[in-house]
């Protein structure tokens, strides 16, 4: 499949949640393939393991045939490099993360100036969304059902089972 225009999506998606699921639909009509690669981050400790994080996103992008999962254990653009990539995804909710990811886009082109980072924007009904924040809310035993794909939601009920009643 040369001549194809393969995209990356990297995060950590610990877990995926309803803005990554957009952002993978969005860039899905806009590449040929995408790949989204679980980023191993030294810095980070996830609740979620490799493998349940590969199953999750799996289930959740069965809509999508031009998607794949793997995992990305170095540097970002050489993962890209290596599966012949055009392009890094990268999702942009608010103001906030514009300065992390435009800092990151910048040393990627200095390190492969042929990698485009494109940034795509989740619908505005997710922009307040993370992971960090689902996995808060589910802590809590409150309803997530609209913040993550039914996968990631089944997965932490496991994690956070409901107390017994007195």
């Amino acid at each position: 499949m040369s001549g194809d225009k393969l995209a990356i999506y990297p995060g950590t998606f610990d877990p995926m949640t309803n803005g990554h699921l957009d952002v993978i639909e969005r860039a899905s009509r806009l590449f040929d393939r995408i790949i989204v690669a679980i980023a191993i981050n030294s810095r980070k400790k996830p609740m979620f393991t490799e493998r349940e994080r590969i199953e999750m996103i799996r289930d959740a992008v069965k809509p999508f045939p031009n998607v794949e999962i793997e995992v990305c254990r170095g540097l970002l653009v050489e993962f890209a490099v290596q599966r012949k990539a055009t392009a890094l995804v990268r999702g942009l909710r608010a103001v906030t993360d514009f300065e992390y990811e435009f800092q990151i886009a910048l040393m990627n082109r200095k390190l492969e100036p042929e990698i485009s980072t494109v940034f795509l924007m989740p619908h505005e009904k997710y922009t307040f969304l993370s992971s960090t924040i689902v996995r808060e809310v589910a802590r809590f035993q409150r309803d997530i059902s609209d913040l993550v794909p039914a996968s990631v939601a089944r997965k932490l009920r496991e994690k956070f089972p409901a107390p017994p009643e007195a």
